[in-house]
């Protein structure tokens, strides 16, 4: 039985006619965009208000085409929108602007001198001073309440462990293979990041003028941010897990006063659960954070509750929400807290005050995750009520705008003008299908290619989240424009397992993945199929991280698909779990038990099971130096598509992890083999 259309009275290509033919323009005689433009990409992050609710600065990130990465600067204007004009910027990157309490000064990080450092500027007349000289790059900067000193974050090496000590001397000028490295810590390996290099965050002062640093926290454990002062400057209050089997324990945080002149803790939470990102309120009195209950699942939300700053009277405010919170500020009046949540597929504002009374603002964040179209965005609460905010659109990455208390939005910024108002771009609409299972609603998106007619049929390309417990949206996304771009009509969705729709929609895939959410997404394909502008012999599937997982899966259930492309997937639960960097983790709340004992279990979930079923030609795209999803995972299903003869090809991404649009180059590589693949097998060659 196929999913069934919302709302559809009459067959659907009548039903919906009137309605994307309004999509169809001479854009066939108009630009559109291309892979070179991934370059010319910028969007607006962490925006800062001063104090006297006059100004912003923020953080201007665009791609750097000869460094291959993100460049950021500072950017300051009026809270109208007035004044736009540089702070800070240059080759370097600036970032991480903190105003000081009375506004007089701006703390920032930038590696301007050759090392990240952090620095101080005085803003009536420009002169910095440079604060520190560390080893390794400071974070989670926070201003003491006197404005005379700055606490930071940064990571402290230790010694490395060592057993063997009976080498031979090297003799002067041999050229040995040099020392063995010994691990003995379960926490060894981090994508991104590699092999873990012996030592541990910790707390740092300085004074804000310069000086020497002065660590604060002690022991074999990770502080981090954010950093809280208390009203008296004398606490510190962050969140640690100080436990001494915290390497087992990957869920766990809870939230500590830290004395500021010995370094003695309080712990101020102890449920069993993540406590975290506690926020002091503006009279001191209370400490606002992120928490929950630890159940085990594998999808949990965060909620908001309030303490007073001793860590009694806890009380939480969203419980009734049932939505991921996160990113809590407080009102400055300190009677309630604005935060970020995610709802169907969109990062959403509200605010709760200290009743519990939850106020959903209509405000939607975004234009964050210039790859696909997640969930994304940042804020900042202005004291008069006003919140300015990263606008995102399905066209254009993140703007900056401002919000007053009547809901009213005043656009600030427009980024990207100068490369996509004069191109065509996909135009973007939603779709919401019933569940051949049981009846749930499945929502998802069509981007409609640039010049899209009704009347032709055109391929279609099935793009699916990773996570699992994610979510995609009506959001921007240069890899789904320039699939547009081609020609190809791109659908998304956000099946069961998916965020932003509640908990227990999340977790029907609890130890159960991949299972339904396969058939979630071919009724989001008939109910494209059904509307009478895809041509169903031209269909296309394409995944990254949890999505590659599930391409595998769909490759081995049906052959539907004209060509598949699997990214960084997992194809083999046991020997994932015993090789992904958090293995720890995922073997207490992605698996009933440990590998050896759920062998059975893990195998009837893997795509590997499936294997033998594929027909259809399939890419494998990994990160050569991903260690979320090994590329031993790729190799697999490889080695295996290779066994059978099926027509298979293998992509190492070079100098990348698990997030490949990390890199702007490695961006492009992706998704320009993605279609390449697909052209390969297309076989209509719609002209566009």
């Amino acid at each position: 039985m196929k999913g069934k259309l919302i709302g559809k009275s009459m067959p659907a290509a009548i039903a919906i006619a009137a309605t994307i033919a309004t999509f169809a323009s001479t854009a066939s005689e108009q630009q559109v965009v291309d892979y070179k433009d991934v370059f010319e990409l910028e969007y607006a992050a962490s925006p800062q208000v001063s104090p006297d609710n006059k100004t912003l600065i923020y953080e201007r990130r665009s791609m750097d085409i000869m460094g291959d990465n993100t460049r950021s600067s500072l950017w300051q204007m009026n809270l109208d929108g007035s004044g736009n004009r540089p702070l800070l910027s240059g080759k370097a990157s600036f970032r991480s602007p903190t105003f000081s309490p009375k506004g007089k000064r701006l703390a920032y990080m930038s590696a301007h001198d050759g090392s990240n450092q952090l620095y101080v500027r005085y803003l009536d007349n420009g002169q910095t001073v440079r604060v520190t000289n560390l080893q390794h790059s400071p974070g989670a900067l926070s201003w003491s309440p006197d404005g005379k000193y700055i606490a930071f974050s940064m990571f402290t090496p230790g010694k490395a462990s060592s057993l063997f000590k009976d080498m031979p001397k090297q003799p002067k000028g041999a050229k040995w293979a040099g020392t063995a490295t010994y691990i003995d810590t379960t926490n060894y390996r981090n994508d991104g990041g590699g092999y873990v290099a012996p030592g541990f965050n910790h707390i740092y002062v300085v004074p804000s003028e310069g000086g020497s640093p002065r660590q604060i926290s002690k022991g074999d454990f990770h502080h981090n941010g954010p950093i809280n002062w208390s009203k008296d400057g004398d606490q510190l209050i962050i969140d640690a897990d100080l436990n001494e089997n915290w390497q087992l324990r990957p869920r766990e945080t809870d939230v500590y006063a830290m004395n500021v002149l010995d370094g003695e803790v309080t712990q101020l939470t102890t449920r069993q659960g993540p406590d975290f990102q506690p926020l002091i309120s503006p009279d001191g009195k209370y400490i606002a954070y992120l928490g929950f209950e630890d159940k085990k699942l594998a999808s949990q939300n965060a909620s908001l509750s309030v303490m007073t700053i001793d860590g009694k009277n806890n009380k939480d405010l969203t419980a009734t929400l049932d939505r991921p919170v996160g990113n809590i500020q407080w009102h400055d009046d300190g009677k309630g807290l604005y935060f970020s949540f995610t709802d169907h597929g969109q990062q959403q504002l509200g605010f709760v005050d200290l009743k519990g009374n939850i106020t959903k603002m209509k405000t939607k964040l975004g234009g964050q995750s210039l790859g696909r179209p997640y969930t994304s965005g940042d804020y900042q609460a202005v004291g008069d009520g006003r919140v300015v905010f990263t606008l995102g659109t399905p066209s254009r990455p993140a703007d900056l705008a401002i919000v007053n208390t009547k809901g009213e939005v005043n656009k600030l910024t427009s980024l990207n003008e100068d490369v996509f108002a004069h191109k065509s771009l996909a135009k973007v609409r939603s779709l919401t299908v019933i569940s051949s299972i049981d009846e749930k609603s499945i929502e998802a998106w069509i981007a409609l290619p640039p010049g899209f007619d009704p009347e032709q049929k055109y391929p279609l390309i099935l793009e699916i989240h990773g996570g699992p417990h994610a979510a995609y949206g009506p959001n921007f996304s240069m890899e789904v424009q320039l699939m547009a771009a081609k020609g190809y009509v791109v659908v998304w969705a956000n099946p069961r397992g998916s965020t932003s729709y509640g908990e227990d929609f999340a977790n029907l895939i609890h130890h159960n993945y991949p299972s339904q959410d396969y058939d979630d997404l071919m009724d989001v394909v008939d109910g494209v199929v059904e509307e009478g502008y895809v041509d169903e012999q031209q269909l296309f599937v394409t995944g990254g991280s949890g999505g590659g997982t599930l391409t595998s899966w769909i490759i081995g259930k049906t052959d539907r698909f004209k060509a598949a492309v699997v990214a960084k997937p997992v194809i083999n639960w046991m020997s994932f779990s015993l090789t992904a960097d958090g293995y720890a983790y995922f073997t207490q709340y992605w698996m009933p038990g440990m590998p050896w004992d759920n062998a059975e279990h893990l195998w009837k979930h893997s795509p590997l099971s499936l294997v033998g079923n594929v027909v259809t030609p399939t890419m494998l795209l990994t990160g050569e130096n991903d260690y979320r999803t090994p590329m031993s995972e790729t190799e697999q299903y490889y080695q295996a598509l290779q066994l059978q003869g099926i027509d298979s090809a293998m992509v190492k991404i070079k100098k990348s992890g698990h997030g490949i649009a990390n890199r702007p180059s490695n961006l492009i590589q992706k998704v320009g083999n993605i279609m390449a693949w697909f052209e390969k097998y297309r076989t209509d060659k719609t002209e566009q």
